[in-house]
């Protein structure tokens, strides 16, 4: 007997090592905050990092954009609402205003229930942990996957895929996917590809990679294209912010030219060029008004 109570002392004693060894279990998610950022600590684990200071864009802001707005504001509602709405996929050229955006009709509607929860590609695999922890919670979130491209082999495409109705566990009420991209169908694409198309009764069928890239993008209900903007489209941009950071009064007659050549320098005519050249431009202050005056 006695033998027997040391050997269950010694065991007890073991384990209190063993479990002061064993990372801490994650804190419970703030869930008073609005938005949050998944994280991973240097042990592995994951957690929901409340953002106290999540970026303030608005949609009247976002200008040149009215059809996309529309909407995506119309899809966000109707989640809210507990009617059907679709995972989103946002694609098209850079800086076309794709993930401002997201942002923005977060912070229309924030204080209607949405909350944002932001993932990076590398962070997918997690997404059934994630999606564990909002099961059954009373507000309703989008996840946000910004700049959205795989290569065919990374694990984290196989999680969204399946998380994109490809699982057999049902994905919670409470949640949609808001992902953007350069790319329409998430993976890099390639010429030799097309050698695998077949016609078939007078129908191009695509090969197999073809549709192994298609049937990712295919999982978002609503697709939603970006385009390059028109020089006036550029220029509208250009003057909005202008007078939002307070320098429309700087030379105008100097600024439609000075806009239309750091543009050209960047090689696209896009809403974030337009904000970078009226930053710039605001900075430069006198400078840019031509001197004292």
């Amino acid at each position: 007997m006695t033998d027997a109570t040391e050997l269950m002392a010694r065991a007890g004693r073991l384990l209190d090592r063993l479990e002061a060894l064993l990372p801490p279990a994650p804190a419970a998610p703030d869930w008073e905050a609005h938005a949050f950022r998944w994280r991973r600590d240097g042990r592995g684990q994951g957690r929901l990092q409340a953002l106290a200071h999540p970026q303030r864009l608005l949609l009247k802001d976002l200008l040149c954009l009215d059809r996309q707005k529309a909407e995506i504001l119309r899809n966000s509602r109707q989640f809210l609402a507990g009617r059907g709405a679709n995972n989103i996929l946002l694609w098209g050229s850079r800086g076309t205003g794709k993930s401002s955006l997201i942002k923005a009709i977060f912070n229309e509607l924030r204080h209607e229930g949405l909350r944002l929860i932001e993932m990076d590609k590398d962070e997918l695999v997690d997404l059934p942990a994630v999606l564990d922890l909002i099961h059954g919670r009373p507000e309703r979130f989008i996840i946000f996957c910004d700049d959205l491209s795989f290569e065919a082999n990374e694990s984290g495409y196989k999680a969204l895929k399946a998380a994109l109705e490809g699982s057999i566990s049902a994905a919670p009420d409470n949640l949609l996917i808001y992902a953007t991209s350069n790319r329409r169908h998430l993976l890099p694409e390639f010429q030799r590809e097309n050698r695998e198309a077949a016609l078939i009764d007078g129908e191009i069928h695509p090969g197999e990679s073809t549709e192994e890239k298609i049937s990712l993008s295919d999982r978002f209900g609503l697709w939603v294209s970006f385009h390059p903007f028109s020089q006036d489209q550029y220029l509208t941009i250009v003057h909005h912010w202008l007078e939002r950071l307070g320098a429309a009064q700087l030379a105008p007659e100097r600024v439609d030219p000075e806009a239309l050549r750091w543009a050209l320098r960047r090689g696209t005519r896009s809403g974030r060029t337009a904000w970078q050249f009226a930053r710039d431009w605001a900075g430069r202050g006198k400078e840019a008004g031509g001197g004292e005056g």
